[in-house]
C-alpha cells in the first residue's frame, strides 16, 4: 500500500461514523482511531504510535482542532507561509548530528533547502519558493506534520 492509497484510506475513514478502523495482513497492520491514540502503518512488526489530537486532515486545508492558533503575520503582505505538501515526520537537519538546513534570521533563496520531511521511509527535501529571511520555524524537530500544515513564515523581500 503506498502512501496515496492510504491517504484515500484515511479520507474514506474520516467521512464515515466509524470510530476506529483495523486492518491487517502478512506484510502491514493499519490501524485508525478517531479518538486518542493512532497506530500508524506498521511494517514487518515495526509499529509507531503517534498521539493525534492536535490536528485534522482535511483534503486540501490545515485546521486546528483543539486550539485556535493566532497568525500575527495574518495582515503582513510579505509572509509567505511555507506549507507541508504531505503527511510525514519533519526534520531540521539532514542528519542527527548535522547542523539545521536553516534557523530564524537566517536569509534564504529560493530552491535552498529548508528541511526534510520523511514520509513511508522516503526523504522528501522541501525548498523554499521565495527569496527572504526565516521568520518563524512553526514545527518542532521530529513532529509529525500534517498535509497543509504551515511550516515556516518567511519574510519576503518585495
Amino acid at each position: 500500500m503506498n502512501f496515496s492509497e492510504i491517504k484515500d484510506l484515511l479520507r474514506v475513514i474520516d467521512s464515515t461514523d466509524l470510530k476506529y478502523v483495523k486492518i491487517e495482513n502478512n506484510e502491514m497492520k493499519i490501524e485508525v482511531s478517531k479518538e486518542g491514540m493512532i497506530s500508524s502503518v506498521s511494517d514487518n512488526n515495526k509499529s509507531s504510535k503517534v498521539e493525534n489530537n492536535e490536528y485534522i486532515e482535511k483534503e486540501s486545508e490545515y485546521i486546528p482542532s483543539a486550539e485556535k492558533e493566532i497568525d500575527v503575520y495574518e495582515n503582513d503582505d510579505n509572509i509567505f507561509t511555507v506549507l507541508s505538501p504531505l503527511m510525514g515526520t519533519f526534520y531540521t537537519s539532514p542528519g542527527p548530528d548535522a547542523q539545521p538546513f536553516v534557523k530564524i534570521g537566517d536569509h534564504v533563496k529560493t530552491g535552498d533547502s529548508l528541511c526534510i520531511l520523511e514520509a513511508m521511509k522516503l526523504m522528501n527535501e522541501i525548498k523554499s519558493d521565495v527569496d527572504g529571511e526565516i521568520i518563524d520555524i512553526l514545527v518542532e524537530n521530529e513532529s509529525l506534520v500534517e498535509y497543509n500544515r504551515p511550516l515556516f513564515k518567511i519574510r519576503t523581500s518585495k
